[in-house]
């Protein structure tokens, strides 16, 4: 296979996890392949993002921002 007939597969800088539970239940998240922390709500994504230097423009664009276990509006487990 050449490159150019390889399939695209992006590789997002940010990555957050399933829901874990705790009080609050938090989500783990990964920056460049390291732990950065535990998020508990979508801002807790763009914080981490800035304090990275990572602008987020679009928390739906899987370029930018690959969730694992649900979506940007998943924050208790299931």
């Amino acid at each position: 296979m050449t490159e150019s007939s390889s399939p695209y597969l992006s590789r997002p800088r940010i990555l957050v996890l399933g829901v874990q539970p705790g009080t609050p239940p938090f989500r783990i998240m990964e920056i460049d392949g390291e732990m950065v922390g535990e998020a508990r709500a979508i801002t807790d994504v763009l914080e981490y993002a800035a304090a990275y230097g990572i602008t987020v423009h679009d928390l739906d664009d899987p370029d930018v921002v690959r969730w694992v276990g649900g979506d940007k509006l998943t924050w208790v487990p299931r």
